[in-house]
């Protein structure tokens, strides 16, 4: 079971370590690439379990609609914003910025 959850973390990260400097994907959209369609709340899992000191972008990682879904959300759209992803009314514009790899 270990090695399965470790599998799957793996599979998680290599995706949103890909996500571009000023881009975004879904959670539906790593899960997908992850080949775990259907999981885009195990990604949001996966992500929320990271060292505090961990480098991986999952600051590029938001909902469907754009939004910002993590419980720190100042945090994480600071991030965004300096990497020139403009949130409006709280949300991003996917059509702008979401990854299309």
């Amino acid at each position: 079971m270990a090695d399965s959850i470790e599998k799957v973390n793996q599979k998680v990260w290599q995706v949103v370590a890909a996500i571009p400097r000023g881009k975004v994907a879904t959670y539906g959209q790593v899960a997908r690439m992850a080949g775990m369609p259907q999981q885009s709340r195990l990604v949001g899992t996966v992500l929320s379990r990271l060292p505090a000191a961990s480098k991986l972008p999952w600051h590029r990682v938001i909902n469907s609609q754009g939004r910002i879904s993590n419980p720190d959300p100042g945090r994480q759209q600071a991030r965004l914003e300096r990497e020139g992803v403009t949130l409006i009314g709280g949300r991003v514009r996917l059509k702008d910025y979401q990854w299309r790899p």
